[in-house]
Order: structure tokens, then sequence, then C-alpha cells
């Protein structure tokens, strides 16, 4: 008897050392996105995947946890050879490295055969679950994206559990049997209190590689009518694209480095519309106002450079993509890298305004752009030397930045 109270208050004991760890360890991760579905086939993984690297290659320290135990693809997605290890100043196991920035972990990386069955219950999984955050060495994160399996079930219930700060990302696709099963997501989202970013709508259509007209596979704006009865965002729609489906068998995401496919233009879309909504909940200095050279009253300020080949871009709305540039005090904080929306007259300078941006570094501008952005209240400095982004940002901060002449002739 005496054992078996002994042997209790043991459990008890690491089950508060856990809940602390796990606490200490989500403190250290600033937005945690659910991404989730109402059934599986709708390609949840795929986007879970994407959103990831997508972030990851605009400079953010990203975490991907796979809790999909059953059917663990992430690992397979991101064509990852390597097991998990020890390792760490505290000796807990080490996530796996798939970029420089990002780090990944599935139950598939603990497992000797990759092909083996897991068949568990649900009170093993929650445990995995919080194992995957307490006894995992992840780094401090700007964002942690976790893969759930589909449905309303163990492991998402213990993700809202755990991670109450966590948003949800439903993917779905247009047809009435997905659009059925993302309504159960949404109302047990809703019965959990857990925040919901907004729908993705995958398998938005498919243009034929021979004739170049727009299929319609799986209906309509299914995911649009849901969002606008469910006064929730619609984060954006993904074309079928078969780039995407031999990327993903062969185990690499280079269909992100294809900036002419309709997939990786409206992938771009989506991340930004994330950006803008966390930043909008977690950034409070976003409203902060500017005085004299874009610098904010908290010393803050985002520099925004159009590169093209790592270089300055001759004229901001043909680039390739903008640097954006953060900086405290006349010190550079981060670097990240976007890509902008479709070239159209007028829209990049709101698009810069959202982004967050103080001062617009550039070699050649419109008038009308000019006017446009020292309307949202950015600086306009124009005629800069076609050095790398980071080196004219230095060059700014240091008042050295030596300004020619306007490169755009309009």
């Amino acid at each position: 008897m005496k054992k078996k109270v002994m042997d209790e208050q043991e459990r008890k004991a690491q089950m508060q050392l856990q809940a602390l760890e796990i606490k200490q360890r989500l403190h250290r991760m600033t937005s945690k996105i659910l991404v989730m579905s109402g059934k599986g086939g709708v390609g949840k993984s795929s986007v879970a995947a994407h959103l990831a690297v997508a972030l990851a290659k605009r400079g953010y320290r990203v975490g991907l946890m796979d809790v999909d135990l059953h059917g663990p693809s992430i690992p397979r997605i991101l064509g990852l050879k390597g097991n998990i290890r020890p390792g760490g100043q505290s000796g807990k196991m080490m996530p796996v490295k798939y970029l420089p920035n990002m780090e990944v972990m599935s139950i598939e990386v603990l497992m000797e055969n990759k092909d083996d069955a897991t068949i568990w219950r649900g009170p093993l999984k929650g445990a995995v679950i919080k194992q995957f955050i307490a006894d995992i060495e992840w780094t401090d994160l700007d964002y942690m994206v976790i893969d759930s399996p589909p449905g309303t079930g163990d492991e998402p219930l213990t993700v809202a559990q755990t991670v109450s700060d966590a948003r949800a990302l439903i993917v779905t696709t247009p047809q009435e049997v997905s659009l059925a099963d993302v309504r159960k997501s949404i109302r047990f989202c809703r019965q959990v209190n857990m925040q919901i970013l907004g729908l993705v709508e995958n398998m938005s259509g498919l243009k034929c590689p021979y004739c170049g007209r727009e299929i319609d596979l799986f209906k309509r704006r299914g995911g649009e009518l849901t969002a606008q009865r469910e006064n929730l965002n619609l984060l954006g729609t993904l074309p079928i694209e078969p780039e995407v489906v031999q990327s993903g068998d062969a185990g690499t995401m280079a269909v992100l480095a294809n900036g002419r496919l309709p997939f990786t233009q409206a992938f771009e879309k989506i991340v930004n519309q994330i950006e803008n909504v966390i930043r909008a909940e977690t950034d409070p200095a976003g409203d902060v106002k500017t005085g004299e050279r874009g610098e904010r009253s908290d010393g803050k300020r985002v520099l925004a450079v159009p590169v093209a080949g790592g270089r300055l871009s001759p004229h901001f709305g043909h680039c390739e993509q903008f640097a954006f540039i953060e900086t405290q005090d006349g010190n550079i904080k981060s670097t990240k890298m976007r890509v902008p929306p479709t070239h159209e007259p007028g829209v990049l300078p709101g698009w810069l305004h959202e982004q967050g941006a103080d001062v617009a570094i550039v070699g050649g501008m419109g008038e009308r752009a000019q006017e446009l952005l020292r309307q949202h209240g950015i600086e306009v400095v124009i005629g800069a030397p076609a050095d790398d982004a980071e080196s004219l940002a230095h060059q700014y901060l240091a008042n050295t930045l030596a300004a020619g002449n306007n490169t755009c002739s309009r």
C-alpha cells in the first residue's frame, strides 16, 4: 500500500514537471499554427509543409511538428532521411534539421522501419504529443507549425488543450463532402476556444496543359462561401498543380522556387495573409507613428528594398522579392524576404504599408508611386546604388547612402 502511494506521488510529480517544461518550451515559441482538416485527402500535410518552408525562406525560425501518429507524411514530403538524435546541453533529443532555421519532429523519425504501423490508443497518443513538446530540444521559434491528422480526434484535442494559444488553419477542397467535414472542424475549434486563423481551399481548379482552360474538378467557391457563412477569413485558394505532386513524391520543396507557377503565386499570397493577421495581433508597434527619416518613437524602423539577382532592382515595380530589414536604434535586427503581389498600378505602395515598411530604398520609381508611398507615411529614397539590401541598409542608417538619379524614366 505504501509503495502504491509513493508510486502515485512520483507519477504526479513527473506530470507536474512535464507540465512546467511544456509551459517553458511553449513560451519560447512565438506563434503556433495548427493545420487541420475535416477529412483526409485534401492536401493538409502538403499545405503544412509548404507553409513551414515558405516561412523559413522568409527568414523566420520555424518548427514543424507532425502529430499525425498513424499516418505521418511530413518526413516523406520533405525528403528527410535522418533519424532523431540525442544532444544539446539538457540531454534531450534534437529535432531533425531541414534548413538552418527550420526543425522537424515526427513519429517516423523515431522508427527503424518507416513502413511499420503505429497502433496506439488515445491516452498514449496524447502523452507522445506532450513529449514532442517537452522532451525535444527545440530552439527559440518564431513559428511552430503543427500538422494534425484529419478529423477532430485525440491529436487535435491534445494540441488544443496543451497549446492554448494555437491558431487553427483549416484546409478544405471545394466539394460539399469536404466542406461538411470542415464545418465540424470549425465547430470543434469553437468548442475548445481555439482561434481560427482562416480557411485554405486546396485543389481549386486545374488549368488544362493543352488548351489553358480552367477545369473545376471539385466545383467552385466552396471554401469562399463557407468562410462567408462562418464569418472567417478565406486565406486563399490553391490550384491543382502536377509539379506539387511530383515534388512531394520526390521529397523536395523546389516548387516554391518557381515563381511562375500559379500555385506558388497563390501560396505566397496566403503566407502574406498569415503574416498580416498574426502581426496585427502580436505586434503592437504596428500602430506606432513614424517621425523624421521613417523612425518610430520606439526607435524601430523597417526598410524595404526591391531585390533582383541578390542586388537592388533598378525599378521597384518589377523586382523578384522585397527585403524587409527591421532595425532598432540604428542596428539591423532581422531581414526577411517576401515575394510582392503581381505588379499593377497602385498595388505595391499599399502592400508595403501592410508589411509595416517605414522606408523604401529604390533605384527608380514613378512619380505616382512616390506620392502613394508618402501618403502611407513611407519615406522614399530614390537613386540608390545597385548594392545588396543589407549594405544599403547600413549606409542608410549611417547617413552615408549616396542617392543618385532616378532610374525610372516614368
